[in-house]
């Protein structure tokens, strides 16, 4: 079914395009065909049917295009697309959906030579291997994957006229779109039914749902409601915004401020709140949120006449029909005069969640509306939520910048164990998420409320959305370097990032500290960098299998060659596995297994001699593919070298030495008996400390171990053990 057609050079498109050929991206799938396209034919002249597909195909790609769709191949009378091919905004699913919606509307509108065309729509949402050279129109085989035939097997089981999407998909729309399910089917060639969902429609406001109390808040939520209340009782009007990240918690808080300040001096005050959803399909939309109830108070019937003021036919009309950008323009004015003459009855609050979301047309209305409200001294309060990397919408006097900064690890913790025991799962699972969650409670959230065991990078699907979108605002070079310094793991320096990607020597420090700024890096105090543990899973896992392989070969060239392991480039825990040809990768089934978590068990297990091997977590592990049956990374490792620990059995590799035991609850861990080069001797050995928590992989090449290495191991106390040296 796919049809490969090679465009151009794509080496000379890659060299110009990014560093990297391809990557391994989570994408939308959207598949548009014909209802009854044979009858079609056979009944049309051919020069009427060349300009019915010409007006079809062009309402198409008109609509895939304006909401960011990338054509990658036609067949016959269907069109397949991909969203978050070329970079993902952590809405990718939802503009599918979305054009999938318009296409129906788009074809019902025009009507090209008087025929009513009806199409089915299937979306679908998976892993795919992507070549980035080839992610534009006309990208033919740019994407391979099964998630494209599963939205082709769900566009013919499409009702015509429909849009119908995969379970994926569902759950990353949800609340953003009108779904109701579909009969269970079975796709020809799934072994498995799959539950099927259609879209009716973009959902109307719904307030959000909050499962946990307010954690780590109470300093801004006291400043936030301070600043409000002065406000509306001194009747000089504030505009208060509620800055941070995406999962920062900015609309929980917005909502607890809003429910703080419930009266002022005895006197209630009207709340009005509008939320902006991702691609507003009208500029001023939001807009009707805030007046909506307070037209519906004098007439009960929603968009009735308002002729009991000027500009009242207006504003019914906009009401009426919010997604009408002409009749916003026209009723602008009265809306703005309708929410002043709401404040000189009682206090009121305008609160905007994802203001930048917004359209500007609804940042000038805000700000006119301020400014109204100062020059006629009314109570009112205006309180947004945007975006840290967004610019003010109001840079004037008269407003407060609340920043939400990450949550302190207890306040994480705190979330974690509450979240966890409201799914049912054990709170001891809050240590091992901690690392992982990074202070945010959409990441703390989504870790305690799912099982990401199935997912891809072992990362729940809501928050590798976020990290995605966070890594697809980098170029290309910066997110090679990222990719690159996750693939390597533990400490890394910019002679070994340029190493693995063939740059000449100077040219990866700048874009590591530009990461750093970024907050994807954190600068080592022993020197070099480590990738933030759960951007280094996902980054990670977007390599490709070939990719981790040449970064494996040139890294081996560059340690014969001398060209890394000088003391001013690589941290001593890189310089001591450049020179034993070593790798430590992170143990299976340890959840947040990573820099942090490797320096964090040294630190506990009182690791001195201030050396640390450099580590990287088992799925990252550039150039080593999984034994069968055991998910480690084993190249060039014979797999009798591999037996769990605590097993209590021997097997015994080149020098004989035996697998060291551990604590009961480490059960799960897998370590690899290391092969050192024959030229290291015991001193050299002792400095690739065994980290509870981390097991030693040889890279390709290395020699056989010298004996007595993995014999010396002491008991550090009850459930632990103190590193000795390598087993």
């Amino acid at each position: 079914m796919l049809i490969t057609t090679p465009v151009g050079s794509r080496e000379a498109v890659v060299a110009v395009c990014r560093p990297l050929p391809e990557e391994r991206r989570t994408v939308t799938v959207l598949f548009v065909d014909i209802v009854g396209s044979t009858r079609l034919v056979e009944r049309l002249d051919p020069e009427d049917l060349r300009a019915l597909q010409r007006a079809y195909f062009g309402t198409v790609a008109s609509v895939l295009r304006r909401w960011r769709g990338v054509v990658e191949k036609y067949v016959g009378d269907a069109v397949m697309a991909l969203f978050g091919a070329s970079a993902s905004d952590g809405f990718d699913a939802y503009r599918a959906v979305r054009a999938g919606l318009d296409i129906q509307a788009a074809l019902d509108r025009r009507r090209p030579g008087g025929i009513r065309l009806r199409v089915r729509v299937g979306v679908a949402t998976g892993e795919v291997l992507l070549d980035l050279a080839g992610a534009h129109d006309g990208g033919h085989g740019a994407a391979s994957g099964a998630v494209i035939t599963t939205a082709a097997r769900l566009q013919e089981h499409a009702p015509p006229g429909g849009v119908v999407v995969c379970p994926v998909t569902r759950d990353a729309v949800a609340g953003l779109v009108e779904q109701r399910p579909l009969a269970t089917m079975t796709l020809a060639g799934k072994s498995l039914p799959l539950d099927v969902w259609r879209v009716t429609g973009p959902a109307g406001r719904r307030p959000a749902r909050h499962r946990a109390p307010l954690v780590g808040r109470r300093r801004e939520l006291a400043t936030a409601a301070e600043e409000v209340t002065a406000a509306l009782r001194q009747r000089r009007p504030r505009w208060i915004s509620l800055v941070g990240p995406p999962g920062s918690g900015r609309s929980r808080l917005l909502h607890e401020v809003i429910r703080a300040v419930s009266r002022v001096d005895g006197v209630p005050v009207r709340r009005r709140v509008a939320y902006c959803p991702p691609y507003p399909a009208g500029e001023l939309a939001p807009l009707a949120d805030l007046l909506r109830t307070r037209v519906e108070a004098r007439h009960p019937l929603p968009g009735a006449a308002v002729a009991d003021g000027p500009g009242g036919g207006a504003l019914a009309a906009f009401l009426a029909a919010p997604h009408d950008d002409t009749a916003a323009a026209r009723a602008v004015v009265a809306c703005r005069e309708a929410l002043l003459d709401l404040a000189t009855e009682a206090p009121v609050v305008v609160a905007v969640d994802d203001l930048d979301r917004a359209a500007p047309a609804l940042r000038r209305f805000l700000r006119q509306l301020h400014v109204a409200a100062s020059d006629r001294g009314l109570p009112l309060a205006v309180v947004t939520t945007y975006g840290s990397g967004s610019a003010d919408p109001l840079p004037a006097p008269g407003t407060r910048r609340i920043p939400l900064r990450p949550l302190g690890p207890l306040e994480t913790g705190r979330l974690l164990r509450h979240l966890l025991g409201h799914a049912g799962r054990p709170a001891a699972l809050a240590a091992r998420l901690l690392p992982l969650a990074g202070g945010s409670p959409a990441v703390a959230t989504a870790y305690a409320l799912t099982d990401p065991a199935d997912e891809p990078a072992g990362v729940p699907a809501a928050v590798r959305r976020l990290v995605d979108a966070r890594m697809d605002r980098l170029d290309g070079t910066h997110r090679a370097v990222l990719m690159a310094g996750a693939a390597r793991g533990g400490l890394v320096a910019a002679a070994t990032v340029e190493a693995m990607l063939g740059w000449p020597a100077g040219r990866a420090a700048p874009v590591l500290r530009a990461l750093a700024v970024a907050g994807l890096l954190r600068p080592a105090a022993t020197g070099g960098w480590t990738v933030e543990p759960l951007v280094a899973r996902v980054a990670a896992h977007r390599l490709s299998r070939a990719v981790r392989a040449d970064f494996a070969r040139r890294l081996r060239a560059a340690s014969q060659g001398g060209d890394i392991g000088a003391p001013d480039a690589v941290a001593d825990g890189d310089r001591v596995a450049a020179r034993a040809g070593l790798r430590a990768v992170g143990v299976t089934g340890t959840p947040g297994a990573g820099a942090d978590g490797g320096h964090a068990a040294a630190r506990a297990a009182g690791a001195g001699a201030g050396r640390q091997p450099a580590r990287v977590p088992e799925d990252t592990a550039a150039g080593f593919a999984p034994a069968a049956g055991t998910g480690v990374p084993t190249r060039d490792t014979d797999e009798r070298d591999i037996c769990p620990l605590g097993a209590g059995r021997s097997r015994r590799s080149g020098g004989g030495a035996r697998p060291a035991p551990v604590p009961p609850d480490r059960g799960d861990a897998l370590r690899v008996v290391p092969r050192l080069p024959a030229r290291a001797g015991p001193a050299a050995a002792g400095d690739l400390t065994a980290w509870p928590g981390w097991r030693t992989v040889p890279l390709p090449g290395a020699a056989a171990r010298p004996e007595g290495v993995g014999r010396a191991r002491r008991r550090a106390g009850p459930g632990g053990y103190a590193p000795g040296l390598a087993a």
